[in-house]
């Protein structure tokens, strides 16, 4: 068994794991942090950036003024934003036979897999994180084709000058990869192949082995995979939650008796509490309304600004923020909004019990029919008319580099009564502020991350008890930037196998077993002995048949009987004969009693020996070795065929014939 490892990202796996003639894909997360490297996309012509110089090296001897541009100490790439992809090198992606996925943000590369690899399998998911996946991805699409950029910029990525170019750009890695975002054909086209999968469903894969999808409490849809045979089994936890959010919560006792724990998707803020970050918000979010400040909250249009939402509308009476208007801007946050509301059976108990009440699940349908919360599609249209302030915005991308955030940042970053807090844990707020520098507006760090923390998740492996634990290699060691801390990070008994991007590890099974079926027939057939008391043992003659991955012993057919013809047929055409099978024998030859017996037959002068393994029995007089072991009995017997023979049955004696 061996696991293939296609992603560096500990949050955004990729991993191919080779099972039982079978070939799985976990996961196909994005890296979208690449992007941090590029010039913002503005959706309205921005003066400011339109005049940052081009770079050109101290000593003028490298001049990429047209692809690079210096904006506040840094260099950024003046082109389309372009993503880091999985690892295409490392196996060939054409023999994946399925593709497992986890939660709707784990399968943002699906259609470059899909689309450009020869893939022909089938990729499983549940309802929510196909129709939510797709909401993002659209959103995606639509945030790169607003703002086209004619020019592609690809002469700094030649390995020799991305050499000479001053960091970050300098350590990127693997920036030939780095891909343009995919089309809504694409996209279209790479979900049309998922199938839909609800929790606790076993979907056969080959009749090889089974997979089955449960709930890991994260986001709504998001799953933990078990795949199994009959006697193997390999838990995946991809981005799991033991808070009491909105999801459904996660199904931990499923997870037990497994061989193999593949473990991804902890938390990227091990130190932040969510409950706390969420205070926090709402606080910094008060006191910027009440200075007269507008607030901007850059996030992904689905997830965490659902339960974003639901502390607001707890908080805004008591916080006296009635009269403050809400805008949500996304391309797709009409349908985000209204998805959340109907996959109700995705919910956590007390949000599925309101839909029977009828009362909406999530409370930002009433904040929409009180006005309090407003969505569009994007800042052109109808929420230029509407738009006053103070106001609160939430809107994409977190990156800050495409999408209607831009245009906001543009707007506010000149006035320090306007606050910009992040939520989202997956950027780096530093860099993400990097190309808006110098800045007047406030930044607030408030990354909520409900994923399981260090702590959370050793209680966790301590209950499950799987017998290895597979692990980023970022999970083993403390955080570079606090390399006292040993709470934070994996701690384990055997140490779990740690891998990195592009990295091949042959897993630990120690089971060698396949299940194999009798037919009626050939059962019937069967004369069991008993060897010992309650254990009983039947020799079996048959065929065994291998089809799908399920193997049957069937009895073995008669030979037809022969026409008597005239001519001599070839010896090659004479079927073949089937001999008798020689009887198997079981027990053990005692040895008083064998050395008895031996003298009751006139063999007298034996000298016994005793070996690891068992005895050796001289018969002096007749230069004869017998050799009593535990598994087998030997005579050594030179040119005395009549002795061998009587010997050897003096020993069957002591021996049961099956």
């Amino acid at each position: 068994m061996k696991l293939y490892c296609l992603s560096g990202h500990p949050t955004l796996p990729c991993n191919v794991l080779k099972f039982k003639s079978t070939t799985v894909m976990l996961d196909c997360g994005l890296d979208t942090t690449s992007v941090l490297n590029f010039l913002p996309l503005p959706l309205v012509h921005s003066p400011r950036l339109s005049k940052l110089p081009g770079w050109v090296s101290k000593d003028g001897s490298l001049n990429l003024e047209k692809e690079l541009k210096e904006c506040a100490g840094r260099v950024f790439v003046d082109s389309q934003p372009e993503f880091c992809l999985p690892e295409r090198e490392l196996l060939d992606l054409s023999t994946i036979d399925v593709i497992l996925i986890s939660n709707y943000h784990c399968m943002m590369a699906l259609p470059y897999i899909t689309e450009h690899t020869g893939f022909t399998g089938t990729v499983y998911a549940t309802e929510p994180t196909l129709q939510i996946g797709r909401l993002l991805m659209e959103e995606l699409v639509n945030f790169m084709e607003r703002v086209p950029k004619a020019q592609s910029a690809t002469c700094w990525k030649n390995k020799e000058i991305q050499r000479m170019l001053p960091g970050p750009l300098k350590d990127a890695v693997d920036v030939w990869t780095w891909k343009r975002c995919y089309s809504m054909q694409e996209v279209n086209s790479a979900l049309s192949k998922v199938q839909l999968v609800g929790y606790s469903q076993k979907v056969e894969l080959f009749g090889a082995v089974q997979v089955s999808p449960l709930s890991s409490g994260y986001s709504l849809g998001s799953s933990n995979w078990i795949i199994q045979s009959h006697h193997e089994k390999v838990s995946y936890v991809s981005g799991s939650s033991l808070l009491t959010t909105h999801p459904q919560p996660m199904d931990q006792s499923s997870l037990k008796n497994s061989d193999v724990l593949i473990l991804t998707g902890l938390t990227q803020m091990p130190t932040a509490n969510p409950d706390g970050m969420l205070g926090e918000f709402c606080s910094n979010l008060a006191m910027t309304i009440r200075a007269g400040g507008n607030v901007l909250v850059p996030c992904y249009s689905s997830g965490v600004i659902y339960d974003l939402l639901e502390c607001l509308y707890q908080f805004i009476e008591s916080a006296n923020l009635g009269t403050t208007p809400f805008y949500f801007i996304s391309p797709v946050a009409n349908s985000s909004l209204e998805f959340s509301q109907i996959f109700a059976e995705w919910l956590c108990h007390n949000k599925q019990t309101k839909v029977y009440l009828p009362e909406p699940p999530f409370p930002h349908a009433e904040l929409i029919q009180t006005n309090k919360l407003k969505h569009y599609p994007s800042i052109h249209g109808d929420f230029s008319s509407e738009f006053r302030q103070p106001c609160v915005v939430f809107t994409g991308h977190p990156s800050l580099r495409f999408g209607d955030v831009v245009h906001f940042m543009e707007l506010w970053g000149k006035s320090s009564l306007n606050t910009v807090i992040f939520t989202e844990p997956d950027f780096s707020y530093l860099d993400a502020l990097a190309p808006y520098q110098p800045l007047a507006m406030k930044c607030v760090y408030c990354p909520i991350d409900t994923r399981l923390n260090f702590h959370q998740v050793s209680k966790l492996l301590k209950e499950v008890q799987p017998l290895h634990v597979v692990c980023p290699e970022q999970y083993t060691q403390p955080p570079l930037t606090q390399s006292h801390r040993s709470d934070l990070m994996l701690e384990l008994q055997p140490p779990p196998m740690p891998y990195r991007r592009c990295s091949v590890l042959n897993l630990p099974f120690r089971r060698r077993y396949e299940r194999v079926y009798i037919l009626p027939e050939l059962a019937n057939s069967l004369v069991p002995s008993e060897v010992k008391p309650g254990v009983s043992v039947a020799t079996v003659s048959a065929v065994l048949q291998s089809k799908d991955n399920k193997h049957t012993l069937q009895s073995v057919p008669k030979a037809p009987p022969v026409a008597p013809s005239k001519k001599r047929k070839r010896v090659m055409e004479e079927p073949p004969m089937t001999m008798a099978p020689k009887p198997l024998l079981s027990g053990a030859v005692p040895l008083e009693a064998f050395l008895a017996t031996l003298q009751k037959h006139g063999i007298t002068e034996v000298k016994v020996e005793e070996t690891a393994d068992g005895h050796i029995l001289h018969l002096q007089a007749e230069d004869t070795l017998i050799q009593l072991e535990e598994d087998g009995t030997h005579i050594v017997c030179d040119n005395n065929e009549p002795l061998r023979a009587t010997l050897r049955d003096l020993v069957l004696r002591f021996l049961q014939k099956l």
